[in-house]
This record gives C-alpha cells, sequence and structure tokens, in this order.
C-alpha cells in the first residue's frame, strides 16, 4: 500500500458485548440479557475499523493468536491496511457487560496480548512521508513488553517522522504508582495523549475531574496536547496554555464499548486532512455519538 496517512499500533482482540444489565448480579444468579453481539474490538482495532468505516487511509499493526478466533478476528478488517503479528497462542476475548445508560464493566483473557513483543512493531513502522501525520499507540497497560517499553517505541515514531499520539487504556493493576510514573513519562513525551475521566482520575491519583485536567496538563511543553473524553458531556483538549471544549450530541445510547476509540479515529481523521485542532475534535465527537447510537454500528 502506499505511505498511510494514520498508522495505528496496539491491541486488537475478540470483543463478546453483552446487555444491558440494570445492577450487579448476585454470585449464583442468572440474568438474561436482551441482546449479544460478537466483534472485533480492543482499542486499537476498534479505531482500525472506525477509520476504514470513514475511509480513511491508515496502516493497521497489530497481533492475534493462531487460534481459530485469531482468524476470524482478522477478517474482520480491511486486509489491504493491516499487517499482522501472529503468535502460536490463544487470541485475547473481552467480555464487555453493558449497563443501564451505556456505562460498561469489562473482563479480559491474557491471551496472545501478553506475548506482544515492542521488536515486532518496530520492524514494522514505515517512514512517514509527509509532515504532520500521526501514528497513534493503543491499549499499552494490556501489552506487558508495550508497556515497559512505550518510551522507545515513542522515540522510534517521532525519529521516523511521526507525531506521536498514545491511549494507554487502564492499567490492569490498577492506576498504581508504577503505573502514574508511566504515565506521567508517556504524557511528556508524545505529541497527543488520549484518556477518558476516569484514567484521568486514576492517573493523577483520585483528583476530581477539573483537578485532575490541570494537574495532569500542567507543564506541557511546546503543542502537546492532552485530551480527556467525558462521554456524554463531550471532551475537553488542554495544552498551551489554553482549553478547549466540545460538547456532545444528545443521541440515544446502544452501547459506548469502544466510543473513546472510535472519537481518537473521527479526531485523527480531520487532523491528517490538516483540519485545525477544534475542528477535529468536534469532528471526533460526531463521529463517536453516531458509532454508540447505532446497531449494528456505523461511523458516518
Amino acid at each position: 500500500m502506499s505511505a498511510p496517512s494514520i498508522l495505528v499500533l496496539g491491541n486488537a482482540n475478540v470483543d463478546l458485548v453483552l446487555g444491558e444489565v440494570d445492577g450487579w448480579p448476585a454470585v449464583g444468579t442468572e440474568v438474561v440479557v436482551e441482546r449479544s453481539e460478537m466483534r472485533a474490538g480492543g482499542s486499537a482495532g476498534n479505531t482500525a475499523l472506525a477509520l476504514s468505516g470513514l475511509g480513511v487511509p491508515h496502516l493497521f499493526v497489530a497481533s492475534t493468536g493462531n487460534d481459530p478466533n485469531g482468524a476470524w478476528l482478522r477478517e474482520r478488517f480491511d486486509p489491504a491496511c493491516c499487517d499482522w503479528i501472529v503468535d502460536d497462542c490463544d487470541t485475547t476475548v473481552t467480555v464487555g457487560i453493558v449497563h443501564k445508560g451505556g456505562d460498561r464493566a469489562f473482563f479480559t483473557t491474557p491471551g496472545h496480548l501478553q506475548r506482544a513483543r515492542l521488536d515486532d512493531l518496530l520492524a514494522r513502522i514505515p517512514r512517514a512521508t509527509e509532515s504532520g501525520v500521526f501514528a497513534i499507540v493503543s491499549g499499552g497497560f494490556l501489552m506487558p513488553e508495550i508497556e515497559a517499553d512505550t518510551l522507545r517505541l515513542l522515540e522510534t515514531l517521532r525519529d521516523r517522522g511521526w507525531r506521536t499520539a498514545i491511549d494507554p487504556g487502564w492499567p490492569p493493576q490498577g492506576w498504581s504508582g508504577d503505573a502514574r510514573k508511566a504515565f506521567a513519562a508517556w504524557l511528556h513525551v508524545a505529541d497527543m495523549t488520549l484518556i477518558n475521566e476516569e484514567e484521568a482520575a486514576g492517573a493523577s491519583g483520585g483528583m476530581a475531574a477539573e483537578d485532575a485536567a490541570a494537574f495532569l496538563a500542567s507543564g506541557l511543553s511546546g503543542d502537546r496536547a492532552l485530551v480527556i473524553k467525558r462521554g456524554g458531556q463531550g471532551v475537553s483538549c488542554h495544552g498551551a496554555g489554553e482549553t478547549l471544549h466540545v460538547t456532545a450530541p444528545s443521541v440515544r445510547v446502544i452501547d459506548t464499548v469502544g466510543a473513546g476509540d472510535t472519537f481518537n479515529a473521527g479526531l485523527l481523521s480531520a487532523l491528517a486532512r490538516g483540519a485545525g485542532l477544534e475542528e477535529a475534535l468536534r469532528l471526533g465527537v460526531s463521529v463517536a455519538a453516531h458509532a454508540i447510537s447505532t446497531f449494528p454500528r456505523r461511523y458516518a
């Protein structure tokens, strides 16, 4: 393929989404839910799917296992946009439980993500052929070797001409001191950091929303930006001494699984075609709102 306008690196896995539930059932009971959907997922996977849905050229580099789930997963993506690494193991599966109102909880098996290797990613990173194009690293907290060497990955991307975005997700071990320290280092190296409100609270040691944003964004240099995704309240972007806020439209929510990853796709697709930051934030919010209110999911 020709040089991509967006490079997506990170986690893809099988998602089984079930819902809705009202409250959490007691141990030993059984609950009937109205719908289920087995679909391709993972933070990076959701972004790649949304970019395909938007018709945006990109390259998605990710791994799967060599089991039937892995074969099924790879078939969900546009083969012209993918460079797959196939490991000799089971493919990671995530069960997403959707609660009333669209909130969700996730249960994830270790699978192939535990085996993801930095050298495999580094060997597949092309050199950017345009200025200002973005590479996004997603889901790193689920891949131990990638998490441990994220700074090296970001530096390699920069050396090969890419602007960098990172959406590390939620650390399975919780926001320990080590997780917060690692996140702080990434925040000050990546050009753009993309997290949600819950992650901002965790990364800041439990601060309230506005205090967390101010704390995390303090000291960002140059044109680095911190984007905090606030669900139905929209998004805010902090950096260069200013804050932008874009509200979200009111929609009937079906499920919010992958909403933030879909926002990332809309945002980066706008930046790739030269849009300003505020316009890009608005497109990201619009694409995510459409996705979470359609079944089967649509992006445009």
